[in-house]
């Protein structure tokens, strides 16, 4: 491709439309098939205008993944509503990341696909990302049950197991959400929030689910903080969680 071609403008912006050609290229073709010719002619610049900004191929896709980590990262951050009741604040972050990912397929593929099978560093940044989400995750939950038991020293890692569940769950979800036809972030949201909310809900107000009458299920329960099991407890019925705001599955 010829430099003709190239019109003068900051590096910034040119910076990131070489970045856009490449999330584009990268999340469609992969990263090994990618090529740096048609990354440029995308971009609308000559290949070596590419490497002076970005150096290498593997350098162009390290920082695919950091504008992507950190774009999902602060949408999370951005759409989750703090004077929300605590499912409130789950679905809107839920939300949040689920319009994300549907509007940017090409980066979700980047970032949960392509950097996770293609070994270090790409790995470890996406690691970095996944992270922060989680602790961020953990926070929401660990201030939900603090204020549901009316204890404010409940530690953090009680409810962490929670969040990796949760963070997995919609990374799963997710990738189910753009390759089926039809399937809204909204919709995402909401299976994941009928999905999970109800065991968060009774948590919630002290009404965990433990073994029924298992071998070793005193041991379970006391593992994870429950206290002793009990037949009562093993039968009751699960409760609905205290806010109306629970979302149902969207038509």
């Amino acid at each position: 491709m010829g430099v003709g071609k190239t019109k003068r403008m900051p590096r910034a912006v040119r910076e990131q439309q070489m970045l856009d050609a490449a999330v584009r290229t990268f999340g469609q073709r992969g990263y090994m098939a990618a090529s740096m010719d048609e990354i440029a002619e995308l971009a609308g610049v000559s290949k070596p205008l590419v490497y002076l900004y970005l150096n290498s191929k593997e350098d162009l896709f390290t920082a695919c993944i950091r504008r992507e980590a950190r774009a999902l990262t602060e949408a999370v951050r951005a759409g989750v509503h703090p004077g929300l009741p605590a499912d409130g604040q789950l679905w809107s972050g839920l939300r949040a990341f689920f319009t994300h990912t549907a509007r940017n397929p090409d980066a979700w593929t980047v970032l949960h696909l392509q950097a996770r099978t293609h070994g270090e560093p790409f790995a470890a940044e996406v690691a970095v990302m996944r992270e922060e989400i989680v602790a961020f995750v953990t926070q929401l939950i660990a201030a939900a049950a603090r204020d549901a038991h009316r204890d404010p020293n409940l530690p953090e890692r009680e409810v962490a197991g929670l969040a990796e569940a949760l963070v997995g769950a919609a990374e799963s979800l997710a990738d189910w959400a753009n390759a089926t036809e039809g399937v809204s972030a909204k919709q995402a949201a909401a299976t994941l929030m009928n999905f999970a909310w109800a065991g968060l809900g009774n948590l919630m107000t002290d009404r965990p689910w433990t073994p029924p009458g298992e071998p070793g299920a005193e041991a379970v329960a006391h593992a994870a903080g429950q206290g002793p099991t009990s037949p009562d407890r093993c039968r009751r019925r699960p409760s609905s969680p205290r806010s109306s705001n629970r979302p149902s599955p969207a038509p």
